[in-house]
């Protein structure tokens, strides 16, 4: 079975959906598929020649933009591969907000040789079209699921919004897995870790993983650590990660105003950054920490690769519940449960999240518990069972 992943971003590029279009096309390959990837011309690098992965697929980095020129790359490369499936990895940011992705597929449908079209929805985000163009933002997200055979959905909210839609039969919930395995380096030590940052035995470590934007409650988490600090808790935050990624440009504004709040509150001296890493010390960093606080303004998604990250690492979590459980979705994904696999509390309130912190780290066992229903939590989004459960819907339209 031949593949074609498209994809706006992909390493050496900052972004989750780069990172995830690669694992799954390794866990892919792995299992007998012939994996390609058509992405960015900022793509690739030497990094990716010397790989300790089974398997690498092939990466065509030909794009000098993600606009209208989408078409063209891809009906190229799709007459010379000749793949049976070609599997659009659909965020609006990864292709900068241009619509040609959205519509992709109807151009497809055009094309001398007919793959079967299956796009997977990061995230419901809309392009840009032009100034107040309303509805017709929604109708793009639309037209790239109505014009694929198959979508593949991430979590029970996005589900929910393209079932209301009448997309229902198109639909495949998959989950995402961690960008990150718990592969720490050679003679890896956490208290040396742990000493490079600042933090003693007695220190409560906080982890908060994952670029910054305004989805993801970087003022929450800053008043979060200030409250802390403030009641006489031996409190650090570690940035784990790079700062920014590669596609969304509002990153930047939102990062300079977390960056002037943890200013205004004082406390600079707590936190730290360890900026852009490979892979093992981005594990060893999250091993290295005592809870992962994740203030996520729309509630704990499956959609975020840092939540799937601090599962894999069996880090206790503090978190946001999200506005309502889709009754609908009830048993087609993996959930993470109240008091359970995490402690989550309302959005925007960091007094609140600072008061869950407190419970964690001042009860042992709870402290434990969450570990554990974390990593066995993890185990459902491992890569080898999501990648069969693609090759499933795969054969679902037909490929053999």
């Amino acid at each position: 079975m031949r593949i074609l992943f498209i994809t706006g971003e992909y390493p050496a590029m900052q972004g989750g959906v780069g990172d995830y279009t690669r694992r799954l096309s390794q866990a892919l390959g792995g299992l007998g598929a012939d994996v390609h990837v058509l992405t960015h011309a900022d793509a690739g690098g030497d990094h990716l020649r010397v790989s300790s992965a089974a398997y690498e697929p092939t990466v065509y980095p030909i794009m000098a933009r993600t606009g209208w020129n989408l078409w063209g790359a891809a009906r190229g490369l799709i007459r010379e591969l000749r793949p049976d499936v070609v599997q659009i990895q659909y965020q609006s940011a990864a292709y900068g907000l241009h619509p040609a992705v959205n519509y992709l597929p109807w151009r497809l449908r055009t094309a001398a040789h007919r793959p079967r079209i299956v796009t997977t929805f990061h995230d419901l985000r809309f392009p840009y079209l032009f100034p107040k163009a309303g509805l017709l933002r929604w109708q793009a997200v639309l037209a790239v699921a109505r014009g694929s055979d198959a979508c593949v959905v991430t979590n029970p909210t996005d589900w929910l919004g393209l079932a209301e839609a009448g997309l229902r039969a198109k639909l495949r919930p998959i989950p995402i897995g961690s960008n990150i395995q718990c592969e720490p380096p050679a003679g890896y030590d956490r208290f040396r870790q742990r000493a490079k940052w600042g933090a003693g035995p007695e220190t409560w470590l906080l982890a908060y993983f994952g670029f910054l934007n305004a989805s993801k409650g970087g003022e929450t988490l800053v008043r979060c650590l200030a409250e802390l600090v403030r009641a006489g808790r031996p409190a650090r935050l570690l940035m784990v990660g790079g700062k920014v990624g590669s596609s969304d440009p509002t990153n930047l504004a939102y990062l300079a105003r977390v960056e002037a709040l943890i200013d205004e509150l004082g406390v600079a001296d707590q936190v730290q950054w360890t900026g852009f890493t490979d892979p093992d010390e981005v594990s060893a960093n999250l091993l290295a920490t005592d809870i992962a606080v994740l203030p996520y303004r729309e509630g704990a998604s499956l959609r975020h690769g840092s939540l799937m990250a601090a599962l894999a690492h069996g880090l206790p979590i503090v978190s946001t519940a999200l506005a309502a459980q889709p009754n609908d979705a009830e048993g087609l994904f993996p959930l993470l449960r109240a008091d359970e696999s995490a402690l989550l509390v309302a959005p925007d309130d960091p007094i609140r999240m600072a008061g869950a912190v407190t419970q964690v780290m001042t009860d042992p066992a709870l402290r434990a518990q969450l570990a554990g229903a974390a990593t066995t939590l993890a185990r459902q989004f491992e890569w080898n069972t999501l990648a069969e459960r693609h090759l499933e819907a795969y054969r679902g339209l037909g490929v053999a």
